[in-house]
């Protein structure tokens, strides 16, 4: 029994060794491998210390970033997506998405940026601006207080320097004739793509046969200071006023309602977001306002009276002479440029500036053959100040 015994105990006894061995190894091997960790982790961090003090610190970033950047990096949206004007005005939008993008306004009045507020002088040509050295010269050190937009026809091909205004100013176009709803298109997309700048709050409908009366300070005070916007509405009850009136045309538009005024106006930006987002009265007016109806004569200043009267001063700052006669008012060449001619324009008229009795009354005047180029950049620094 003993023998029995002590077998089992020499057995048990034989067994303790290895156990005791077992029981010491791993430890050893745990310290050995976290002292490794430890190394690994000092080494990743003196590193990381000494890139980022040499490189800086999106240096590191950068590695761990690069494969995670997301596909639409290059649209991150930013405050200046919205305030900087588009650098290039050709873009492949339709009518119906450009009117979309430039109905949007901001309801905040106040600007969390530092905001000029400039003149969009929009030229609607068939082609050529054969009077744009005037141009030129009246623009001349302003730059920040204007843009320059022109719609021509799309196949006219401007050739301007790179140091004109008029240089790539040049909009998506169509073609437009006059007295029907094609030419209100076209006065549509000249705002349309003027409004896509933020900064530009007041607007200004020209021709290539349009001349300024007075130098850029003169014109920019006088339209920033005015209470109201510059377009002709006025009702007209004989056979080229009211009698254009189509009783189609109702509920939206009533006779009392129809009015008439010049094609060239200057708006605000408000009036200017009412004109691209109509989709009430455009409809009535392209259907049954059609020669001897025309459109350009009758739709925004009706529209304007409907919706906003009170901002209207119910004229027009663009000169014309229609004293000769005729379905076109008249045309000046080289000979009638003189000062006299000027005398006439700048003092020959009464009218209301904020409510209150003015003789300046015009700021831009037309029609001036390309004829008349050379006399007026002759006589422009002695009567028009520029």
């Amino acid at each position: 029994m003993q023998t029995r015994f002590g077998s089992v105990g020499s057995l048990e006894e034989g067994k303790e060794p290895a156990v005791t061995t077992r029981s010491k190894t791993p430890p050893l091997r745990v310290l050995q491998l976290f002292g490794l960790f430890l190394a690994l982790c000092m080494a990743f961090f003196m590193i990381s210390i000494y890139t980022i003090r040499h490189f800086g610190t999106y240096s590191v970033i950068a590695t761990v970033k690069s494969n995670i950047v997301p596909c639409d990096e290059d649209e991150t949206i930013s405050l200046d997506h919205w305030r900087k004007p588009p650098s290039n005005l050709l873009h492949s939008m339709s009518d119906e998405e450009l009117l979309w993008r430039a109905s949007f306004m901001p309801r905040i009045k106040k600007y969390p940026f530092n905001r000029v507020p400039k003149i969009a002088f929009m030229f609607l040509t068939k082609g050529p601006l054969p009077l744009s050295p005037v141009w030129e010269r009246f623009f001349d050190g302003h730059q920040g207080l204007y843009s320059v937009y022109v719609h021509s026809l799309p196949s006219f091909d401007a050739e301007f320097p790179p140091s004109s205004v008029f240089y790539r100013r040049q909009i998506p176009s169509q073609v437009s004739e006059w007295g029907k709803m094609s030419m209100c298109d076209a006065e549509r997309r000249l705002l349309a793509n003027a409004l896509l700048d933020i900064s530009n709050e007041w607007f200004i409908l020209l021709s290539e046969s349009c001349i300024p009366l007075y130098n850029f300070g003169v014109i920019y005070h006088y339209i920033k200071k005015s209470k109201y916007s510059f377009i002709g509405a006025f009702d007209d009850p004989g056979p080229h006023g009211q009698g254009r009136y189509n009783e189609s045309m109702a509920p939206e538009v009533n006779l009392t309602q129809w009015r008439k005024g010049s094609q060239w106006f200057e708006i605000n930006r408000k009036l200017a977001v009412n004109i691209v987002e109509d989709i009430t009265y455009y409809p009535k007016f392209e259907q049954f306002c059609r020669p001897a109806c025309y459109v350009d004569e009758h739709y925004f200043p009706t529209m304007l009276t409907i919706q906003a009267s009170n901002l209207l001063a119910n004229r027009s700052i663009t000169w014309v002479d229609w004293s000769r006669g005729g379905a076109h008012p008249a045309t000046f060449g080289s000979a009638d440029i003189t000062k006299e001619f000027f005398t006439r324009i700048h003092e020959g008229h009464e009218c209301r500036y904020n409510d209150q009795p003015s003789s300046i009354c015009f700021l831009f005047a037309r029609k001036f053959a390309p004829s008349a180029l050379e006399p007026l950049l002759q006589i422009a620094p002695k009567v028009l100040g520029f």
